[in-house]
């Protein structure tokens, strides 16, 4: 379908103002209003606002991501399409409230009577507010992300001049990368390379996976829609193996731990965890779209040790973060990866992913420092990574589990309420979706390309990934303005 739709109601959306929901006084919505500035209130006050999707302006009840604010065409084609777009967007917020308060420290209510009382209010306005056909529009007009980048820091920076500059670096770390995987492993002195595998599981059959991939032909956004068990059982099937150059405690990854009186998140390397999430990239033609399923690996480490006196991009905490975009008949077709920083964002296509040309040679586009083969079944890639940077040096598909040591999953939902060991819980990230006290030296250096904080550890959905030019690792067109895609046969 074309934008005419969609077009119609951002403008009845501007007509309408920014009047927000006015019911009748004494009602149940305008209690339930009265229970949401009252939430609010409470989370603001205490710094707890989770960052990881975005407040949609005058509906305190709903929540966007990029990959759905890139379905608004989509939610106004029919009715039942924006009713499932309604749902998701409470979805969303209904999620990080639960998170938000129970990380209140000192809340007004008694958690389980608050998440009740949340669930019934964003119903209730749900179904009462978007029964108006002008509120409809107003959300389609409103349900968008802003990017991550700020224009007065490029503006003050003179953007426009020094991104050649800064690009330089970006193709200098490129081309030291591209000898890195020629070179082959290596480890420096003192340092052992593990391998880590991922949890064993009875694995399932590429037909099993394409079967729940199908799901997505019935959804009205075409999303697919797993329960937590078929989640962890295709985390892994397509998880990969992690080889490691380990010279000290900075290179063991683990789960993060809230310890007493520290105001950063440490690194607990006894429980060797992998946090795993979800996500989708759209691809094709308007109309003809498909919803990819992503599956998102994410693994901490301490820190990144100074290298020499100074270091600009030392620090607490560091990780690596490994996404397959999978076809729709469960074949992965790309991997990409990046640091939770944003950092570093590095894509490995396979035969079924053809790199795009990028339409401006100095903006930041597809860095592929390698290629990967069709990835059979029961094969997986083998991530090589070094010591100290934490940098990927190599990527190759193996058979099996390549390894004795082996690690376990976890939501990474639960890095969004965190016990803490003095009772109670906290967010591993901060209200601006930064974890505080990572931050890195060479933010006096790189503010001018407008990223918050350059260097420090980031939540998802607040992760931009090129100095020069804009990139999100979320977004939705991502892989699509960057490879065509082999989809395969399929309706």
């Amino acid at each position: 379908m074309s934008g005419t739709r969609l077009a119609l109601y951002v403008l009845l959306a501007l007509l309408a103002g920014c009047a927000g929901i006015r019911p009748p006084a004494g009602t149940e919505a305008g209690a339930c209003l009265r229970w949401y500035a009252d939430l609010d209130s409470a989370i603001e006050s205490e710094g707890v606002r989770d960052a990881q999707e975005t407040r949609v302006a005058g509906f305190p009840y709903l929540r966007v991501d990029r990959f759905h604010a890139s379905l608004r065409q989509r939610a106004a084609a029919s009715p039942a399409a924006f009713d499932a777009y309604a749902d998701a967007l409470l979805e969303l917020d209904l999620r990080a409230r639960r998170f938000e308060i129970r990380n209140l420290r000192k809340p007004p209510w008694p958690p389980q009577e608050a998440d009740r009382r949340t669930m019934e209010c964003g119903r209730l306005l749900r179904d009462v507010d978007l029964a108006a056909p002008e509120r409809r529009a107003e959300l389609l007009g409103r349900a968008q992300v802003p990017d991550d980048y700020s224009a007065l820091a490029r503006g003050l920076g003179l953007y426009a001049l020094t991104r050649n500059l800064f690009a330089s670096g970006v193709r200098r770390w490129e081309s030291e990368t591209r000898a890195a995987f020629q070179a082959g492993p290596s480890a420096p002195q003192g340092a052992t390379r593990i391998r880590y595998a991922p949890p064993a599981g009875a694995p399932l059959s590429r037909s099993q996976v394409a079967e729940l991939l199908s799901r997505a032909l019935s959804d009205p956004l075409g999303r697919v829609n797993l329960s937590a068990e078929e989640r962890m059982q295709l985390a892994a099937l397509y998880a990969p193996s992690f080889d490691i150059a380990v010279r000290g405690d900075a290179d063991r990854f683990g789960a993060l731990r809230w310890l007493r009186g520290s105001e950063t998140p440490q690194v607990d390397a006894a429980q060797v965890v992998a946090y795993v999430s979800t996500s989708y990239t759209r691809y094709g033609r308007a109309g003809r779209e498909r919803n990819l399923l992503q599956l998102v690996y994410t693994i901490w480490f301490a820190e990144r040790p100074p290298f020499e006196e100074g270091d600009l991009y030392s620090g607490r905490l560091d990780g690596l973060v490994w996404r397959v975009t999978l076809a729709p008949d469960g074949e992965p077709l790309v991997y990409d990866s990046i640091h939770p920083c944003g950092c570093y964002h590095q894509f490995f296509p396979t035969p079924r992913a053809a790199p795009r040309p990028a339409p401006d040679p100095v903006d930041e586009w597809a860095f592929v420092p390698g290629t990967l083969g069709r990835v059979g079944d029961g094969e997986r890639p083998r991530v090589r990574v070094t010591s100290g940077t934490h940098y990927i040096d190599g990527v190759e598909i193996v058979k099996g589990a390549d390894s004795l040591v082996r690690y376990a999953f976890a939501d990474y939902d639960e890095l969004r309420s965190l016990r803490r060991m003095d009772g109670g819980f906290r967010s591993a990230f901060g209200p601006d979706g930064l974890i505080a006290g990572t931050e890195r030296g060479e933010r006096f250096l790189f503010w001018p390309m407008g990223i918050a904080s350059a260097g420090a550890m980031r939540q998802a959905g607040r992760q931009p990934t090129a100095f020069v030019g804009r990139r999100h690792f979320d977004d939705a067109d991502l892989i699509e303005r960057r490879f065509a895609l082999d989809l395969g046969a399929g309706p």
